[in-house]
């Protein structure tokens, strides 16, 4: 579909890539790897046509449609979110609006007979083309889209004007996607969405048509979509089979197989050296060091990357704290008419790895804020637990930098004298060498502000960390060095994350927040899924199944801390709730399969009179009484429509239901 031959591409002296050649065939799923200016985003661009080649080719086959999200620098004004996004859809909508023009001239009584067969030929040929591109269900698809990146039914009406930055990228995702284009080009999709909806995103892509490309710094995200991985490295293009993970096992394998081959050749090239060395003025062997130096001018130097150093850190001692890290009472938070937080306990203990989920504004930030005091609530009560030593990373935390400082001294100042010699160490996990330290902290870009603060954490004491979206901008190197980090912290840990990798690897507890209640999970995210999804049925064999949920509440302490006698109650209620759910599921399992029929029967009925009313519109004459026949047309177009959404929910049902389509 799409092709690029030697291909050369450089920015001020500094060239990119370097005569490549790299080809994108249908169904491709392609995700893009490198460092950090490597090249990614420039050539993202490139296959968009934004930017071009400074030498090679890039061919396209005829009608192929190339769709681009950007990581930024998108916005939308003039419009409701709903009419934007209805946009995807243009060209069904010209047809739309055709055919209702159509039908004000069918109606009309000043064309001739002759007039109104040719408009109801060409009427005819548009609600065919309109029914066969799936026409009748754009609001189906398009509700089911803005439901999935995270808009409420609320928000549909709303001008785009007066939503930010990180929804006006959903809004330009959700276009792009919808639109389907044969080469769909994602620089960073996961950068403004919570787990939600990535969780959303990744089904929807998994399940797309076309070849896809994408640069992503979440693992998780790539290993669920992608099948190949390119890697750009070194002014070059090095393709791989199989998802992040399986590229990662590869790459190293055929990097230990490069370096032993470049041991070999500089043994090889020592020995003919020393050769030519012992021999070069000697009459009697001249002609074999000519034909060795010539060998020597005939090799090719095996280029191996550079070694990629996995930084390995620890905490600065801090003193061991108490049992309890930290409590809240009966908290309450609103802002203006909205409450964020009503009557919320959050129960924090000692060695508590804590992963706050929730769509983004449900008051994730909110609770981060109460819990380390850096926002009073509107009522409750905050308690500190016995030698709380805690640290405090808010999603600000890279403007909070003394602009003034050096990338070094920024790090020297927030550290202990012990932790000095740690510094450079550090510095090279998170991408800054050389003359990158001297830089002031105000020359530097969002990210790398981002890993600036990153860095500054580590090397503070703290037996209590609470990390609100510490990875957000940090590539996937970067996290593992704060990842790793964080594995071996052994205080206490609450943080928010939309990176789905860093937290299936961190959390062992779960708290979800929204509708102003905060509810304690404990057990792994993944665990936290399946309760939420199979709440009241078994697991199947070897699926894990995730602990009960404290009957004390959110935030409560375990019940077997409480006592046996706690334990015995909390046994009963989890096996009470368990009842309960289990009934509401066959009472909902009940309700679906009777709205299935009933939609079923409706169809059916519609369908019946939709063939009626195209057996009287086909009968002779029957547009000679135009004031008769114009709302028989107007009774087809509206069945049509029903049809169609009737169709959209009979689908969504049996999606819900796990059935398959109709026969």
């Amino acid at each position: 579909m799409l092709q690029l031959s030697s291909l050369t591409k450089g920015f001020g002296g500094r060239v990119l890539f370097d005569r490549v050649t790299w080809q994108i065939s249908a169904g491709d799923r392609v995700g893009l790897c490198g460092p950090n200016g490597s090249g990614k985003t420039t050539l993202l661009r490139m296959l968009a046509g934004f930017d071009e080649a400074d030498s090679g080719t890039m061919a396209k086959r005829t009608g192929l449609t190339v769709g681009y999200l950007p990581q930024d620098g998108l916005s939308h004004t003039g419009r409701s979110l709903i009419d934007e996004v209805n946009t995807a859809f243009q060209p069904l909508l010209d047809i739309q609006r055709a055919m209702q023009d159509l039908e004000h001239r069918l109606a009309d009584p000043r064309y001739s007979r002759g007039d109104h067969d040719a408009i109801l030929e060409r009427y005819s040929e548009l609600q065919h083309r309109f029914r066969d591109e799936d026409g009748y269900a754009i609001d189906l698809k398009v509700a089911g889209v803005l439901n999935g990146l995270g808009f409420a039914p609320a928000d549909f009406e709303k001008p785009t004007d007066t939503f930010s930055g990180g929804w006006q990228m959903r809004i330009a995702l959700a276009k792009l996607i919808l639109r389907r284009p044969h080469v769909l080009l994602l620089d960073e999709p996961t950068n403004h969405l919570d787990l939600e909806a990535r969780n959303w995103l990744e089904d929807y892509l998994a399940d797309y048509p076309h070849a896809l490309v994408l640069v992503s710094h979440d693992r998780y995200f790539l290993d669920r979509v992608v099948t190949r991985i390119v890697e750009i490295d070194r002014r070059t293009l090095t393709p791989y089979v199989g998802t992040y993970s399986e590229y990662l096992v590869e790459r190293d394998a055929r990097i230990a197989a490069l370096r032993g081959q470049k041991k070999r050749q500089d043994e090889e090239i020592a020995r003919i050296q020393h050769f030519i060395d012992k021999f070069r003025y000697k009459a009697t062997k001249a002609a074999q060091v000519q034909s060795r130096v010539k060998m020597l001018e005939k090799m090719t130097p095996i280029d191996v990357p550079p070694e990629r150093k996995r930084v390995r850190f620890s905490f600065p001692a801090c003193r061991k704290g108490g049992r309890v890290a930290l409590e809240l009472q009966g908290v309450r938070k609103a802002y203006g008419s909205t409450v964020v937080l009503d009557d919320v306990d959050a129960h924090v203990v000692r060695g508590d790895r804590i992963a706050i989920v929730g769509p983004n504004g449900a008051g994730k930030s909110t609770l981060m804020r109460m819990l380390s005091g850096a926002e009073r609530p509107d009522r409750g009560t905050r308690v500190e637990g016995h030698n709380l030593v805690s640290q405090y990373f808010a999603q600000d935390e890279a403007n909070r930098l003394d602009p003034n400082l050096t990338v070094y001294d920024t790090l020297g100042a927030a550290s202990s004298v012990e932790m000095l010699p740690a510094i450079r160490n550090i510095l090279g996990g998170f991408l800054f060498s050389g003359d990158d330290v001297t830089k002031p902290a105000g020359v530097l870009s969002g990210g790398e502000r981002t890993r600036l603060a990153v860095a500054r954490m580590l090397l503070r004491p703290a037996n209590t960390l609470l990390l609100d979206e510490p990875t957000n901008h940090l590539d996937i190197d970067s996290t593992n060095v704060l990842l790793d980090a964080l594995a071996d912290f052994d205080g206490t840990l609450v943080f928010v994350s939309h990176d789905r990798y860093f937290v299936d690897k961190l959390a062992t507890t779960v708290i979800e927040v929204g509708d102003g209640a905060a509810v304690r999970y404990p057990g792994t995210y993944e665990e936290f899924r399946w309760s939420r999804t199979h709440r009241g049925q078994a697991p199947p064999d070897g699926a894990p199944r995730p602990a009960a949920a404290s009957p004390g509440g959110p935030g409560r302490a375990p019940a077997g801390k409480r006592g046996a006698p706690a334990a015995g109650r909390r046994d009963r209620d989890v096996r009470r709730r368990r009842t309960q759910d289990e009934r509401r599921l066959q009472r909902a399992q009940a309700a679906r399969e009777k709205r299935i029929g009933e939609i079923e029967r409706r169809i059916a009925e519609r369908e019946g009179k939709i063939k009626e009313i195209e057996a009287a519109m086909a009968s002779p004459g029957f547009y000679e009484d135009r004031d008769a026949a114009k709302p028989v047309v107007d009774r087809h177009q509206t069945l049509m429509w029903e049809v169609g959404d009737l169709m959209g929910q009979w689908e969504a049902l049996q999606r819900v239901d796990g059935g398959s389509g109709p026969a």
